[in-house]
């Protein structure tokens, strides 16, 4: 496996864009990403995890303006992306029409997060459409929390994992903010933040 540094991004993003597979760290795992708009690549990227066709994949986003182009977002929603993100949470927003069903197994709903860290910000950036981002292990596995833990790729970026912990994932519906998975970031954060956001 060829590791990269942070000025050889340009080589990550030449295999992104032949629908391979790579690996990166992010803050809180891992990952292996994939482009996100090509069944091969989303092909690739499953047999890597052995993940059933029914599991749709989250997607990192350089930034707001890419959660846009794919996804619904209210100002509730807005709000908390703003103020959590980039960072370890990840959020459950309503698809775009357009958006291919094969994206996102046909849900209505797309688990986004927003890039990590400058670096993966400026890679997804280059290749110009976000990327599947999911853990570097094998479904069912411990996660990798080092570039030695992660299998079968042909290229990683150099780098450390943060808090060595999965995201918050979570939801906003009409009962407000649902937790899907505890992660660094509480429930109680996130209300208190769109809160004081509603009172400014």
């Amino acid at each position: 496996m060829l590791i990269c540094q942070n000025s050889e991004i340009n080589v990550l993003v030449d295999l992104l864009r032949k629908d391979e597979v790579v690996a990166v760290p992010t803050d809180t795992v891992f990952g292996v990403c994939a482009r996100y708009d090509h069944i091969q690549a989303q092909e690739n990227l499953r047999d890597l995890k052995k993940r059933p066709e029914t599991k749709a994949f989250p997607i990192m986003c350089a930034d707001m303006e890419q959660v846009l182009q794919i996804c619904e977002m209210c100002e509730e929603e807005k709000r908390v992306m703003n103020q959590f993100m980039p960072g370890p949470l990840t959020m459950i927003l309503k698809k775009k029409k357009g958006v291919p069903s094969f994206v996102n197994g046909g849900k209505d709903t797309i688990a986004i997060r927003l890039a990590t860290s400058p670096i993966l910000a400026e890679m997804i950036g280059k290749l110009g459409v976000p990327v599947y981002m999911t853990s570097a292990n094998v479904s069912g596995e411990p996660a990798a929390l080092t570039v030695e833990d992660v299998p079968g790729v042909k290229a990683a970026l150099a780098g450390k994992v943060e808090f060595a912990q999965a995201s918050t994932i979570v939801f906003y519906g009409e009962a407000g903010w649902k937790v899907l998975r505890q992660g660094p970031i509480l429930l109680q954060q996130i209300q208190e933040a769109t809160s004081k956001g509603k009172k400014d």
